[in-house]
């Protein structure tokens, strides 16, 4: 199976998950809304991928948690 082209990382410390789309930054969300937003100026129609596995991996956390590490 190939690797999700799209990566939530890990929750900072401060808050926010950097995203990531075949390996170049998008930007920090901090919730649900700024990550479709990134993927959407990303060319992507993310409110139908984001809770796909073969697109999205979220590391380091739960999907959808934005609270600091």
């Amino acid at each position: 199976m190939k690797p999700a082209p799209i990566v939530v990382h890990r929750p900072s410390s401060t808050g926010g998950r950097r995203v990531t789309v075949n390996g170049e930054i998008l930007g920090l969300a901090h919730d649900d809304r700024d990550l479709i937003e990134l993927l959407r100026r990303a060319g992507l129609d993310a409110e139908a991928l984001i809770d796909d596995p073969a697109w999205v991996e979220w590391r380091g956390g739960r999907a959808h948690d934005w609270d600091a590490a």
